[in-house]
């Protein structure tokens, strides 16, 4: 079965809930993995500009050819993350997400992961989904999602521009 809701569903994963509406207090403080996929009826529209924070003094919008290049028809999922414990163990679900919303609210990252996002025109209708896991399960679950992912659509979801990978793997 191809990663869609109802398989990631069954696969554990809570929430799905849209990111204009999400209480960000009932995302678990424990590590992850999340997902963000588009409703039923979706259809992207592009800005010309992203709303997301400038990383390391570069501009994070992307030509309108190249999102369209990148958005995978027939796919509910348009990306898939991670939440891991951090260096001094105080990350997880909650502020991982909290980071990502606030990103596209124009905040300054740490990271750009999931950067093409925020150059949907309406990005908040957009759902967010989680499973919690153990701090040393997170990285090869997500590595194992954007297998699972390519193998079901040829390549990654939407905003997922790198593949993840275990080391030594």
């Amino acid at each position: 079965m191809p990663i869609n809701r109802q398989s990631l569903k069954e696969d554990g994963f809570t929430g799905f809930r849209t990111l204009a509406a999400l209480d960000i207090n009932r995302i678990p403080q424990r590590t992850g993995i999340f997902a963000v996929l588009q409703p039923a009826g979706y259809e992207p529209r592009f800005l010309p500009r992203s709303t997301a924070g400038v990383f390391k003094k570069k501009d994070p919008s992307v030509p309108e050819p190249a999102l369209t290049a990148e958005w995978v028809d027939g796919a509910d999922v348009v990306y898939l993350g991670k939440a891991g414990a951090g260096s001094k163990g105080n990350r997880g679900l909650r502020r991982q997400i909290q980071e990502f919303i606030d990103f596209g609210k124009g905040k300054p990252p740490g990271h750009w992961d999931g950067r093409l996002i925020w150059q949907l025109a309406d990005p908040g209708s957009l759902l967010v989904a989680w499973k919690e896991l153990p701090a040393e399960a997170v990285i090869e679950a997500e590595a194992a999602y954007h297998a699972r992912f390519r193998d079901d659509y040829g390549r990654l979801p939407f905003a997922n521009l790198v593949q993840a990978r275990v080391k030594g793997k």
